[in-house]
């Protein structure tokens, strides 16, 4: 599997791949996001997820792939350091907000943070159509705020810090974007840089969990919580692991840009599993979120 991934690399064959793998992630993290939002608290269900990831990434990284090379394990403290701070804020973020106001914003800030990031990091540069996809992206992430801002009636005295937190996120996003293509490209095993991610990256919150969160679950739903935790960790391998993927195989601004398609499924997310409502001003600007994206495809 590995040699077959480094053997896409730079390739047509690649750029389809990256870009299935983008969407495949977009429509997972939607997934991902509302897990967080669903029954149980979002920290508690964040710890339960990570824990449960941590725990099945183990045995791969220690006993089936390739050890990282030593010079690397400093800036695995770094990528640990990253999510850890992304984690607690999107944390405050949904604990602030109901899903559907403020995952648009939190998905759509990242992107242009790390298109920028990429042009310095890795040289990319978008064209002049890509960076008018960009642009539709951008106005349909905070036009949907200022709608959200001025109609949304549910938990209005918490609405401006839970937009301000989003944003706060939205830049986790892009650190972490671009930090983590950064390390996938540098580790010579794609799958390396996966399963040490996911193992320490399952630390942080089970710790926190043990130490400040235990009375928030209610005596008899330790199973339900359990089976969360599982569910949400296959989805995040496959949604974390297949945009790192895009972003070794292709452009990582690219691939940002079309993970933000998942605004479209968290719409459809929060009206079906969550009971929030969604009027048609909010899909449009929605769409338009989703157009920058194929325009950003479509232009490169």
């Amino acid at each position: 599997m590995s040699d077959w991934i480094i053997g896409l690399e730079g390739t047509e064959a690649g750029h389809h791949v990256a870009t299935g793998l983008a969407l495949l992630a977009a429509f997972l993290h939607a997934l991902f996001g509302a897990l967080q939002k669903g029954r149980h608290d979002p920290w508690v269900t964040r710890a339960a997820i990570d824990l449960s990831y941590g725990l099945m990434a183990a045995p791969f990284a220690l006993f089936v792939v390739p050890w990282p090379d030593a010079s690397l394990i400093p800036f695995f403290g770094l990528v640990w350091v990253i999510h850890v701070g992304y984690k607690l804020a999107q944390g405050y973020t949904y604990t602030l907000g109901s899903y559907t106001v403020v995952y648009p914003v939190v998905r759509g800030t990242g992107p242009l943070f790390t298109v920028l990031g990429a042009g310095v990091l890795f040289g990319e540069h978008f064209t002049p159509v890509q960076w008018l996809g960009v642009a539709m992206l951008v106005a349909g992430i905070y036009g949907l705020a200022l709608y959200n801002l001025k109609h949304w009636q549910f938990g209005r005295d918490k609405l401006k810090p839970a937009l301000a937190m989003a944003v706060v996120t939205g830049c986790f996003v892009a650190l972490y974007t671009t930090t983590d293509a950064w390390g996938i490209r540098a580790t010579p095993d794609p799958f390396t840089f996966l399963a040490w991610f996911f193992m320490i990256d399952g630390i942080a919150f089970p710790v926190l969990f043990v130490l400040f969160w235990r009375h928030r679950v209610p005596e008899g739903q330790y199973p339900a919580l359990a089976a969360r935790g599982v569910f949400g960790a296959f989805v995040a391998f496959f949604s974390f692991g297949a945009v790192m993927l895009a972003t070794r195989l292709d452009q990582v601004g690219q691939a940002a840009v079309l993970r933000e398609t998942s605004t479209v499924f968290a719409a459809a997310i929060g009206w079906l599993m969550l009971g929030e409502r969604t009027g048609p001003r909010r899909i449009a600007l929605m769409s338009l979120i989703a157009l920058g994206a194929v325009v950003v495809e479509a232009g490169g």
